[in-house]
């Protein structure tokens, strides 16, 4: 078993030393007070330890699609630039895309990500070899053919994690504007056989709200409760119109929603009910979406968008940076029912070393506010995912 001392490092205001044993964070105490032997040794002095991010809804191939099309309604965007392009796409441009937005996402401090694509192997075996973590979405759409969902469906039967728990699989119906209430049902059935989450986009624009109530006779949430299908197991992207009732029912079944505020801003989305959903208790998350609607894959930049955005209407202390940053971190692992996003003994060892000397974390009056409101991805010198340092000194070791 491989270990790792961290020594000297600055952790929740004061200076500790921590022993990283297989994966896992064995022992934190004050620095220098017990004397470790380890395999790897990291002077953590001039740095400070934080849990990584956890990007809770995003597309990472379409990094293929940066830039592709902007500045434009979501309808027009998906169904006359995004989809067509993406009907072109190679399993071999999947992986590429795909090596794009981890190497992206590392050197931004991020070390899972739950995803919905195309080529899941593909995805897999990238997300295996270099490293991170990754829940990657087996998407159901009704434009697929029996054959296609029947292939879907055998992929999960037969499912095997090559990664030694690294990686898992969710079901993934699109919308409910892509998927009919047989699909929807025909998928969280499935997933809920098999023990996977459900990750799905709802509400995201007004035009699927009123689409929703035109053919359901009901708003979005209310409808897929209608249907038997929320739980805690259900992890919805967006969710920015959703009325007090549908907030209230979210929190009944203790849904996880994710928020992604550049994209939401980009596409004129809507802005999120941040202090409907903070009072109602909601499990909040957050996501950068796909590199096509935000354009990077930056999660730091989340969570401050996320912390200002929630300011905007007046309410300045409605979302503080510590809870920001719970929203990037420790949120998204509970989401998904893991131990990570939290840096104590006995945890999953993934946390990020932050260069304090750097001119953004300068002067350190308040680190967390510091991080969330002024720091960047160049503050980030090294990524720890399951015990393995993936970047040092800020350059990628996979």
């Amino acid at each position: 078993m491989k270990t790792i001392l961290i020594r000297n490092v600055f952790f929740k205001e004061r200076h500790v030393d921590i022993l990283i044993s297989g994966n896992r964070f064995s022992h934190i105490s004050p620095a220098g007070e017990v004397s470790y032997e380890a395999d790897e040794v990291i002077d953590g002095e001039g740095y400070a330890i934080v849990p990584p991010f956890y990007n809770m809804h995003t597309h990472a191939a379409m990094t293929l699609l940066r830039g592709y099309a902007d500045d434009m309604p979501l309808k027009t965007w998906l169904e006359d630039y995004i989809w067509p392009y993406e009907a072109t796409l190679t399993p071999d441009d999947i992986r590429k895309g795909t090596e794009i937005a981890i190497r992206e996402m590392i050197k931004s401090g991020t070390v899972f990500f739950s995803d919905m694509y195309f080529e899941i192997p593909e995805t897999i075996d990238v997300v295996n070899r270099m490293g991170v973590r990754a829940a990657i979405g087996v998407t159901f759409m009704d434009n697929h053919a029996k054959a296609v969902r029947n292939e879907k469906t055998r992929f999960i039967e037969e499912w095997k994690d090559p990664s030694g728990g690294r990686i898992c699989l969710t079901a993934a119906p699109h919308a409910i504007y892509t998927v009919s209430a047989e699909g929807l049902k025909y998928s969280f059935g499935l997933a809920r056989k098999h023990g996977l989450k459900i990750h799905m986009h709802l509400s995201e624009t007004l035009g699927e709200v009123e689409q929703c109530i035109k053919e359901h006779g009901m708003r979005p949430v209310h409808y897929l409760d209608s249907l038997g299908l929320l739980g805690p197991d259900v992890i919805l992207a967006h969710c920015v119109h959703v009325d007090d009732s549908e907030i209230a029912v979210l929190a009944k079944h203790d849904v996880t929603v994710v928020h992604c505020p550049c994209s939401n801003m980009k596409l004129g989305s809507g802005i999120f009910p941040y202090r409907k959903m903070i009072e109602a208790g909601v499990r909040v998350t957050l996501g950068t979406d796909g590199a096509s609607s935000n354009n990077n894959l930056d999660m730091g930049e989340e969570m401050k968008f996320a912390a200002l955005l929630s300011k905007t209407l007046g309410d300045v202390e409605c979302l503080p940076a510590d809870m920001a940053f719970k929203w990037a971190t420790r949120n998204g692992a509970m989401g998904f029912g893991n131990d990570g996003g939290i840096i104590e003994e006995g945890r999953l060892a993934d946390c990020l070393l932050i260069d304090t000397s750097e001119e953004r974390m300068q002067p350190l009056h308040h680190f967390m506010a510091n991080w969330v409101y002024s720091a960047d991805s160049s503050c980030i010198d090294t990524v720890i995912c399951d015990g393995r340092i993936l970047m040092r000194g800020r350059k990628l070791l996979v």
